[in-house]
């Protein structure tokens, strides 16, 4: 259901917020990835100490329509430490670059995730029962003399304070020379891909010893590198289908039943540059941070430096709408060029009736599109408007001549303060946006 304003907005309104008030961020509290489990239960976020942190929703909610449920800690765990290449003698950082989570189809949940060479699955489990009434082992543990003991008892399990268990399944290594930067599991649940640089590898669970290299477009000579592979994401339902994007603003439609090593794409989504826009920044700000398909599989969406694209799979010659995320940006590239912002990396998320679609930006700002209305909204992720339920204002930069009251000018915009990820409950109102090393959560006003 959408609960909507005025012209069909969502009202925004703030739910919690996770994470220290410290002014002295440590770099390794930074948040690095935001996820929702399918079913919108859980909710895990890696950062770049190597954590993962899930939080789990109220059970409260289940039973009551009125409140909503709130997302608590759940489970902690250390899921990579720092490693050393000896042999190109590189450092290999901790910092999570992805999570991805399974369907779930028994008790426990299973994740992966990775850094920027080595993909992990964890299964995180619950335990609330122990066995009691051993016949070798005495209350503390000790083992007992076997001559002594006269009688057997049938051990019985008690019940126990709740742990939660995270242990780590499989560990699929050595597979990417470059740097990890997308993972996503396929609908058949049973296989899944890695993307780095120049590569994309396909899994299989259960097998951590051999993976598949299904798209490799690394030149025979470096030199003549021209573009590489920024994201990688399978089809919601049909299996073999995938798209990759890449530093060209280019993204390509694959299928793995046309054959075994998918260089050659179905389809390519690419618009025309405007020459109106050209400049020296051109190739830079075009380069796709994120693809991601729609719900229902029928459009993609892609983040590149200044906009988010909607493409209809079924028409590849331009995007089927274009968002401007903070065009008024276009005039400081410049200075966004000589302090390494123009590289961030920002990610986008659909809604879960596909209608709406939200990014991030500077200042802490994120963007919701309506796609219906076609309607844009900032929103700001700040403590200032944290009493519950209080509905968030929309905030408006101004880019010259008078500032009204409300606004807030271009030249005042923090740029150390960036929402590079988020993420939407998979079929609620309910959003987690990545401030730094805070998580803030929303939902739409009841």
């Amino acid at each position: 259901m959408d609960t909507s304003g005025n012209g069909g907005d969502i009202l925004w309104s703030f739910s919690q917020v996770k994470g220290t008030i410290e002014e002295d961020v440590t770099e390794a509290d930074i948040i690095s990835c935001v996820e929702f489990s399918p079913d919108g239960e859980l909710l895990a976020t890696g950062d770049k100490g190597g954590r993962v942190v899930i939080f789990q929703r109220d059970q409260m909610h289940k039973s009551s329509d009125s409140k909503r449920g709130e997302y608590n800690v759940y489970s902690t765990f250390q899921s990579h430490e720092p490693e050393f290449d000896y042999l190109k003698s590189l450092e290999i950082e901790e910092k999570i670059n992805k999570i991805r989570w399974l369907e779930q189809s028994n008790p426990a949940h299973f994740l992966l995730s990775t850094n920027d060479k080595t993909i992990k699955l964890w299964k995180v489990s619950e335990r609330n029962k122990r066995p009691e009434g051993y016949n070798l082992k005495d209350e503390t543990g000790i083992m007992l003399d076997p001559s002594n003991i006269t009688s057997l008892c049938v051990p019985q399990f008690k019940p126990m304070e709740l742990m939660v268990e995270a242990s780590p399944r499989r560990v699929f290594s050595n597979a990417h020379t470059y740097h990890i930067n997308s993972i996503s599991v396929n609908s058949d649940q049973e296989t899944y891909m890695s993307a780095d640089d120049l590569r994309i590898n396909l899994w299989h669970l259960e097998v951590t010893d051999q993976s598949f290299n299904i798209v490799d477009i690394k030149p025979a000579n470096m030199e003549e590198l021209t573009e590489v592979i920024t994201a990688a994401e399978f089809h919601p339902s049909e299996c073999s289908v995938f798209v990759y994007s890449s530093s060209k603003g280019i993204i390509r439609l694959c299928d793995m039943r046309s054959q075994a090593l998918c260089d050659k794409h179905s389809k390519i989504f690419e618009e025309p540059e405007d020459p109106t826009n050209r400049s020296f920044f051109s190739e830079i700000i075009s380069s796709i941070s994120d693809v991601k398909f729609s719900h229902n599989g029928r459009y993609l969406i892609t983040r590149d430096y200044l906009s988010v694209k909607v493409w209809d799979l079924h028409m590849d010659s331009k995007p089927i709408e274009t968002y401007q995320v903070h065009e008024y940006l276009r005039s400081k590239l410049c200075a966004l060029y000589e302090n390494d912002c123009i590289f961030d990396k920002f990610e986008c998320s659909w809604s879960g009736n596909d209608r709406h679609i939200m990014t991030g930006s500077y200042n802490n700002f994120f963007r919701m599109f309506d796609r219906d209305n076609k309607r844009d909204m900032t929103l700001e992720a700040c403590r200032d408007n944290m009493k519950p339920k209080q509905v968030l204002k929309p905030r408006k930069v101004c880019t010259g001549g008078k500032r009204k009251k409300d606004e807030i000018s271009v030249d005042c915009l923090d740029f150390n303060k960036k929402i590079l990820h988020t993420a939407w409950h998979p079929s609620e109102n309910y959003i987690a946006v990545a401030a730094t090393n805070n998580l803030y959560l929303f939902q739409s006003k009841d």
